[in-house]
Parts: C-alpha cells; structure tokens; sequence
C-alpha cells in the first residue's frame, strides 16, 4: 500500500498532495519499533519526490542540468543530484513563493559567517513536526514508562537554548519548542537567553534552580541542549558547588556544537561531565545530530535510564527509515566501505519544499548500524549543530 502511495505521483503532482501523502506514511512509523522501510518503497518514494522538485524548483533544476540531468527520470535514487549545504546561502533552493515563506531557518555558524537559508511555511512546519516528533518520541520519551513514570504524568523539560520566539531563525529553538509542546510538562522551560551580540547564552541560576526543584520533586527530567550549552551548565554547577541528582527516568540530550561561545571539550569527556553533573547513567544520554536544510535528525541511542554499570552498545548516528545516509568519498562521490571516512550525504523525504538530497560538510565513519561523526572537512566553515569534538 505504501509503495502504490509513493507511486501515486502524476502531471499534477504537487509538494502540498506529497507531502499529505508522507505524513499518513509516518503515522504508521513506530508502531512496531520503527521497522525499515523496503529498498523498492524508499525508491519509488523518492523518485517522485526528486520529480516534484526538478519541476517546481528552479535553483534545483539548474543545479541538476549542470549535472547533465533532466529531472524527467532517474535510474536510482542514489544519483538523485545532492546539493550541498553551502549552497542554501546564496540560493533560494525552494518550491515556495515569497508570499508563502512564513519561516526561515539559518545554520548556526560562527560570527561573520553567511549563514545558509531554508525556507519554511505553514504547512512545511507541519511536516517538519510530523518528521521529528516520532524519531525523539523513540529515542528519548517512549522508555520512561519502563522508567517508573506513568504516561499522565510527563517529563519536566528544561532546554538549554532560548525559547523559539526569541530565536525564530534556529531550526533546533523550533525543534525543541515542538517536543516540549508535545511530550514536556505544562512547567517545562528554556533557561537559554540572547546575549548582548546576538549569541546565546545560558541562564545558570535559572537552571540550577529548575534542576535542584525536580530532584527534590521526584520529577523526572529531559535537559536538552547544545555541547557548549552544557560546559556552561556543568561550569555553572562546579562553581557554586552544586551536585544534581536527577530522579529515575531521567535523560539528558545533547546535539553538538561549541561556536566559540564555551571551552571546547572531547566528547566521551563532555559526556562525562554531564553525567557526573545530573546524576545520568551513560544509557541515560543521547545525542542528536541534526541541521537547518534537513527535515529530519538522527541520534545516536534510545536513552533508558539504564544501571551504569552494563557494558553499552557502540553509539552510532541513525536517521529515521523516511531518510537515507551514505557517506561518501569527496573525490569520487562514491560510497566508502564500512569503517573508512567520508563527508555525510543524506536523502530526506521530509525536505518536501526544498532539496531532498543534501552534501554536508561533516565527515564520518561509516558503519553497518549508522556513523560516527569525526568533524567538519577542512575546506568548510565551522557550523554549531555539527561542530563536534571527538
């Protein structure tokens, strides 16, 4: 049935009947444990795709005639032309008109950067929650029943970035607005603020309360944030000699990223600092790895709160099976075997309004079970969201 969906494209095919379409398929995501989907459904899924947006989208159509591709047909979707990120600064690698460009996500590069630009509307942010919302629910809310916290009684979230309002243009602001709204308790808060030259900074005694508040409460909690957001939190405790507890159930997700705004830290040491500072088993502690030109993210585990002590199974980034990942040598193009490094090339069927197919920066290691991301390729200007020390 999903496969004839994918097929059901024609002449009026359009982004908005597409994207209806995805969002019944993702209904069915999760409810036996996120099962892959067949080589031939993600095929048809994203040949239609990849035609709907050669059509509608001009800076994408000639991107693929200078590669000596039509767009009326192609023969796998691994050569479904992939645009890399730097492109999204100078080109508007969109479907939509003005008028209907509501939103505008940026990278979150460092200062005097151009940052890269996609565009949003309305029904586009719907799918972007429909994408994201089932992946973080797998990943980071579905085990707290087994946590010993009952469904009617939510998470507190404390994100460690600044409310989406106050940072319209940040794809993970947005993001972490979305899951709060839909997973967090009615309490749950940002403790995340725009400094004086438009970076952010956190709110340490904001934070520190929130935190000591849930562990005396009995609450569990989901601390989220960014790499230098948490040097911030776990400096903010040392220095007023406060150690949290966090309460069973407890998890804590970090996405990478330092922008000259914190201390850079290795991140099996990062990871223990956060531990040792919330009281987290290792189980307990995600990562998310995710951009502003993606519709999707992946993680690297599904936290549980875990016994501390119970050897863990080698973190490895994974996409949901809406999107797919190659890591591929920047020489050739093509993809590398599994433990070499290559620069990470992913192919998003939630990317309905702009480009499926996108080239990062970022290089990996590329594995039977997902990647690990090593660092940006030397050639490329640091970004915050994948600026990760390993």
């Amino acid at each position: 049935m999903s496969t004839k969906t994918a097929m059901s494209g024609n002449q009026s095919d359009s982004p908005a009947r597409f994207a209806r379409d995805l969002q019944d398929r993702l209904l069915q995501s999760g409810k036996d444990g996120f099962p892959a989907w067949s080589e031939p459904e993600f095929a048809a899924w994203a040949s239609r795709l990849f035609s709907i947006q050669s059509a509608g989208n001009p800076a994408y159509a000639a991107w693929c005639r200078a590669g000596g591709i039509d767009g009326r047909s192609i023969p796998d979707w691994r050569a479904i032309p992939a645009v890399p990120t730097e492109a999204f600064k100078s080109l508007d690698l969109t479907t939509l008109e003005p008028a209907a460009r509501t939103a505008c996500f940026h990278s979150s590069g460092t200062t005097g950067q151009t940052p890269s630009r996609h565009h949003h509307s309305a029904e586009s942010l719907r799918l972007y929650a429909a994408s994201l919302a089932p992946w973080f629910r797998f990943h980071l809310i579905d085990g707290l029943a087994r946590g010993g916290v009952p469904a009617a009684n939510p998470p507190l979230f404390v994100g460690l970035v600044p409310l989406p309002a106050e940072a319209p243009h940040s794809s993970l602001a947005h993001m972490l607005g979305e899951v709060t709204a839909r997973y967090g308790a009615s309490d749950s808060l940002f403790v995340g603020k725009i400094g004086a030259d438009g970076g952010w900074e956190l709110d340490v005694d904001g934070a520190v309360r929130a935190l000591a508040a849930a562990e005396g409460a009995g609450r569990a909690t989901l601390v989220a944030g960014t790499a230098f957001g948490f040097v911030h939190l776990v400096d903010g405790l040392a220095s007023r000699r406060v150690r949290v507890r966090l309460p069973s159930g407890s998890r804590a997700m970090e996405t990478g990223g330092y922008k000259g705004r914190s201390r850079t830290m290795p991140k099996p040491e990062l990871h223990a600092a956060i531990r040792e500072a919330l009281g987290l088993p290792d189980a307990a502690l995600a990562t998310e790895y995710g951009m502003s030109e993606l519709g999707s993210q992946a993680y690297d585990r599904v936290a549980t709160p875990g016994d501390g002590d119970r050897a863990e199974a080698p973190r490895r980034l994974r996409f949901p099976p809406w999107c797919r990942v190659r890591v591929v040598s920047p020489e050739t193009g093509n993809e590398v075997a599994f433990g070499e490094l290559g620069t990470v090339r992913v192919l998003d069927l939630a990317n309905v309004w702009s480009v499926a197919a996108v080239q990062t920066g970022d290089v990996a290691r590329r594995w039977p079970d997902g990647f690990d991301l090593i660092g940006r390729a030397s050639d490329v200007e640091p970004r915050g969201c994948s600026l990760m020390a390993v």
